[in-house]
């Protein structure tokens, strides 16, 4: 539980940086990042290994094979961060691509805050 509140809070402040850096993403500050970073969180929960077993299959699983399944991991979840962009008035991106670097900055904070802290 513990871990989950962590990237929560971690999750929320890439956000709400890589907002103030990407003119393609508009965030209305900390409280919404958080709720975005809640509403990304349960949807990565829900979706992730649906729509990675989706890309997987149409990629006939080359990704997977040659060992880039990071890749595949990472797209899904730009996917999920277009959706959380749908179910949020106060956070947007405009197009997939600030999504795409969205999903693999909060990929890499992710992966150091693991190998730190758990």
């Amino acid at each position: 539980m513990l871990q989950w509140i962590v990237h929560i809070v971690i999750d929320g402040l890439v956000l709400l940086a890589a907002a103030n850096m990407m003119p393609k993403v508009k965030l209305e500050g900390f409280k919404t990042a958080i709720i975005v970073a809640l509403i990304i969180g349960l949807l990565s929960f829900l979706l992730s290994w649906v729509l990675t077993l989706l890309l997987n299959v149409a990629t006939f699983g080359i990704f997977y094979f040659l060992g880039l399944g990071f890749i595949i991991r990472v797209i899904a979840y730009a996917i999920i961060i277009e959706i959380a962009d749908q179910l949020s008035s106060d956070f947007k991106t405009k197009g997939f691509l600030p999504s795409l670097w969205l999903a693999v900055f909060i990929a890499l904070v992710g992966a150091i805050v693991d190998a730190i802290l758990f």
